[in-house]
């Protein structure tokens, strides 16, 4: 009989676990947006979220989330590793000779080919996203409320930052573009019929959070706090 951890680690397994943790991180992403989104409703609102997110549950919910999602990334990135490498590599003997798109259900494009890639350069920015506004300096207020608003504005205004945030966050498009369609495919949940509909709405929902995880940063380096932009517009009212 074969072990759960056999069948889980096997090419099968591994592409099933894949598509189900790539679920999950797109629900993150497309969750983390709306959250992004609140800065442009003003320090006080943004402030609000990020602190009711540390202290809710007496601050176990983000303890429980940011160990959860932890387990999803590992899980994730050890599983589209060897997908993607090892047991292709193995199962092949060698590279593509060719680099077109092989057409039907391989889909193979510059997206697919570079999955390892960009997953790897996302995950560099991940780590940079959490020393900065994770473990970085932030004024505090005398209610203990973090100003995490103006850490975000502030460093938005270098451009080291914000250059890099924009190639991630384009190569993020990337990187969703396959991986949106072929977590259905992994699951078993695509066909011919319904793969071309699938590819489309993977294009669409790249492209969608690409633009709106660029906008912001974009907006911070050209124009400074959204709040003040606001305040100069009204006439100050």
């Amino acid at each position: 009989m074969i072990s759960f951890g056999s069948a889980a680690w096997s090419s099968v397994g591994k592409k099933v676990i894949t598509g189900l943790t790539g679920f999950c991180l797109i629900g993150f992403v497309a969750v983390h947006l709306l959250g992004n989104l609140t800065l442009f409703l003003g320090p006080n609102a943004f402030n609000a979220y990020a602190h009711f997110l540390e202290t809710a549950l007496h601050g176990w919910l983000i303890y429980a989330f940011e160990i959860g999602i932890f387990l999803i990334f590992v899980f994730h990135i050890v599983a589209g590793f060897t997908v993607a490498w090892t047991d292709k590599r193995k199962a092949r003997g060698q590279g593509y000779k060719y680099s077109e798109d092989a057409g039907g259900k391989s889909r193979k494009t510059w997206s697919s080919r570079t999955m390892i890639y960009t997953g790897a350069i996302l995950l560099v920015f991940i780590i940079g996203h959490i020393y900065l506004f994770k473990f970085g300096q932030h004024d505090v207020d005398d209610h203990g409320v973090k100003n995490l608003y103006k850490t975000v504005v502030t460093v938005f205004q270098g451009i080291g930052f914000t250059a890099f945030t924009v190639v991630a966050m384009t190569l993020l498009g990337f990187h969703l573009r396959h991986g949106f369609w072929s977590a259905f495919q992994s699951l078993g949940w695509a066909n011919d019929k319904y793969l071309p509909i699938l590819v489309r709405i993977a294009l669409v929902v790249a492209v969608l959070l690409a633009i709106a995880y660029i906008v912001i940063p974009v907006y911070l380096f050209l124009f400074g706090d959204p709040n003040l932009v606001q305040a100069a517009t009204t006439g100050g009212h």
